[in-house]
């Protein structure tokens, strides 16, 4: 089939070249942008049926108008000095002059000095109510414009102002991504161009990559944001800089394999397009099953609950699936169009390299596979060890940069109060009677008596009187894992036991959410990671035709994923004290872990497979594979790395947890598993590896004599 599609495309390049070409333009210039269907609340991902979302809806029905995003303004002195009593009168005037001018998105500003001054007057706090949800642009836009109307205000007073709260955390967490994608994007294409340029000493197979993968990710930007528009759904934030490392790490990795093979057919004397034909059915399946594995991984995702995953999971699908389209018709045609010229100025295309570092090696392993076993699985289990440290932060603020304003006002907001002030958390009474004083009074002093909870609020009543909210200030940070596990345990449990006969409670709040957030993901995590590594399973079954290896296999790469998320926990947590790493980092780097380490696999079991089929014994095709496929899979490890390592400079946390996981994990499968381990337990386990079928060639004895004479003349 590979060859096939080689030869059509050989035929008829420039048909290929203008129908991709054209299909990209129509594409990028009638889909939708994709920000216009990207969420950055990971709370608004929630089932319908979680106890927070019917808070939520619960609150809307019965406060109409309030059920818009809410925001705190943190006011202090300048010289940090306790707040005055001209600094309090200041107070309750600014409020009414805020909103009496207020943009069009906010319902009011609030001052209440009996609870909204700190006791030891450190920090005062303003309360606004917007009319939307955090994600809508008018939202957004009045937080900017609340912003600049309080430095205008107290310009001159010797106060200070901050917005923080829900609205403001999401408008700061947008612009932190947005500046984060185009940091990437740069350092991404400037590695990837440096890179090649040292591997392949030219420039025109630096830019082949570069051209191929950004019409790529146009194309399937648009693709995701036309599919998310008609099918209603939304994405998270971060799709965007994940599609743009995916693709320039994943793409730019399947031509690599491609221009690797191109030139050792050139150098083997075939014509330039034989050359080409020759490259897609050789690296064909290899690619076509690599980006299956991926394609397979994301599209376990689509198991979750949590929205976030089951929309991030079908995007990223969509993108390999277009990138592998392209790497074995668009590149195939560029690269028979260009003929040699892909390679110029370098002049080697006919010689052989000699490859000795990896021929080394590759001799070592087939000499001592057993002591390779021993310290890379010493190695990998020693990492894996650290993964019991691992705690997953559900904290959206502490996913910002150190220097937004959302992050400075809330860390100013604890010079005063609690820091479940920021966000808190209300338990909703209802009852289909209108609800006395007496009732809300003994529920709200039992809730207050609750071990954590700082101090209830005023209750809001709705206008039947039937539904009653209490806003509690929960003693630890909203977003903590104290706070989540007040919330969903002793709180709720305590909010029901106290609950009046005929009544129902439902905990709601941005700390709720979260709580559920964590129940949500825990359950996913139960679900995705035994199907995707059984489909793992069955797509190394379905290539290789055995069954035994693609058990190994898969075990080992998971022993990666192990290894890289222990070494993350143990930096990131006992190395430079955070309290944990984000519960996304779990599921994101065992599925790009693990299907990026298939991947790898994937190309040294096929040279494996090829060299077996050649009439080489198991060492013999151990020691070849290593020597023809190691530089492949190691030039593509460290693209691959570096793409992700671009993360590590974007100055978001999430980004630089994730950039750190994925490349060591990178590192780990390719260099240790792909280069090391795998070609070692094949060589070790010889016919048993491809039990129960056969890989060998028509003449093995007779091919065998001859691989042993060209291993001979290696040495």
């Amino acid at each position: 089939m590979f060859a096939a599609i080689g030869r059509a495309v050989v035929r008829r390049p420039w048909w290929v070249v203008s129908t991709w070409l054209a299909v990209a333009v129509a594409t990028i210039v009638m889909a939708p942008s994709l920000g216009s269907v990207t969420n950055a609340d990971q709370s608004a991902f929630l089932p319908s049926d979680k106890e927070s979302a019917r808070a939520a809806d619960l609150a809307e029905r019965a406060f109409p108008g309030a059920e818009g995003a809410s925001g705190v303004v943190v006011v202090s002195r300048v010289d940090k000095a306790p707040l005055g009593d001209a600094d309090l009168a200041r107070l309750a005037p600014l409020a009414q002059r805020l909103t009496a001018e207020k943009p069009a998105a906010t319902a009011g500003v609030v001052f209440d000095p009996a609870q909204q001054v700190a006791r030891n007057r450190a920090v005062a706090l303003l309360g606004v109510q917007f009319t939307g949800a955090p994600e809508r642009s008018e939202v957004q836009e009045a937080v900017r414009e609340l912003r600049a109307q309080l430095a205008e205000e107290l310009k001159g007073t010797g106060l200070t102002a901050g917005v923080t709260g829900e609205a403001a955390i999401v408008l700061d967490n947008k612009q932190s991504f947005a500046d984060a994608e185009r940091i990437v994007t740069v350092a991404t294409v400037a590695l990837i161009v440096a890179l090649l340029l040292l591997i392949f000493r030219s420039p025109l197979a630096a830019l082949l990559p570069l051209l191929s993968v950004g019409l790529v990710l146009g194309m399937s930007t648009s693709l995701v944001a036309a599919t998310a528009s008609a099918l209603d759904f939304q994405i998270g934030q971060e799709l965007p800089v994940l599609l743009t490392v995916v693709l320039f790490g994943i793409g730019t990795d399947y031509i690599l394999f491609l221009l690797f093979r191109y030139r050792e057919r050139l150098r083997a004397g075939d014509a330039p397009r034989e050359a080409i034909v020759a490259a897609v059915e050789r690296v064909g399946e290899a690619i076509f099953s690599a980006a299956f594995a991926v394609i397979a991984a994301f599209g376990a995702l689509v198991l979750a609950m949590l929205g976030f995953f089951t929309t991030l999971g079908p995007a990223l699908a969509i993108a390999v699936a277009v990138m592998l389209a392209a790497a074995l018709t668009l590149v195939p045609a560029v690269v028979a169009l260009l003929g040699r010229r892909v390679f110029w100025p370098a002049r080697n295309t006919t010689q052989a390299a000699p490859a000795r570092r990896f021929a080394a090696v590759g001799r070592l392993v087939a000499r001592r596979p057993a002591a390779i076993i021993a310290g890379t699985l010493a190695l990998l289990g020693a990492l894996a060890a650290g993964s019991a440290a691992f705690q997953a932060d559900y904290d959206p603020i502490g996913q910002l940069p150190p220097d937004t304003e959302a992050t400075q006002a809330f860390d100013q907001l604890q010079r005063g109060f609690p820091a479940g002030a920021l966000q808190p958390t209300t338990v909703y009474l209802r009852a289909d009677r209108p609800l006395t004083g007496a009732d809300i009074q003994r529920f709200t002093a039992d809730l207050a008596a609750v071990d954590g909870v700082a101090a209830p609020m005023r209750p809001q009543t709705s206008a039947d009187g039937s539904v009653v909210g209490i806003p509690l200030i929960l003693a630890a940070p909203p977003y903590a894992p104290a706070s989540l596990d007040l919330v969903a345990g002793p709180l709720r449990e305590a909010a029901h036991a106290a609950a009046p006969p005929g009544t129902e409670v439902l905990v709601g709040g941005q700390t709720m959410a979260y709580a559920d957030v964590r129940h949500t993901t825990e359950r996913d995590f139960s679900v995705i990671f035994p199907v995707a590594g059984v489909l793992f399973v069955l797509i190394l079954a379905g290539l290789l035709r055995v069954a035994l290896a693609p058990i190994y296999l898969v075990a080992m790469v998971v022993l990666g994923f192990a290894a890289t998320l222990g070494a993350t926990a143990l930096l990131f947590q006992e190395g430079l004290g955070r309290q944990g790493l984000s519960f996304i980092i779990p599921i994101i780097l065992y599925l790009f872990v693990s299907a990026i380490g298939t991947d790898y696999n994937i190309l040294m079991t096929a040279r494996l497979r090829e060299e077996i089929r050649e009439g080489r014994t198991a060492r013999q095709a151990a020691a070849l594979a290593v020597e023809h496929a190691g530089p492949s899979v190691i030039a593509a490890a460290v693209i691959l790395a570096g793409t992700f390592a671009s993360l590590m400079i974007s100055g978001v946390p999430f980004f630089v947890e994730i950039g750190f996981a994925v490349t060591l994990g990178i590192v780990l499968v390719a260099a240790v598993v792909s280069v090391l381990l795998v070609p070692a337990v094949t060589a070790l386990a010889g016919r048993a590896a491809w039990w129960p079928g056969t890989a060998s060639g028509r003449d093995p004895a007779l091919r065998a004599e001859r691989a042993e004479h060209t291993l001979s003349g290696r040495r």
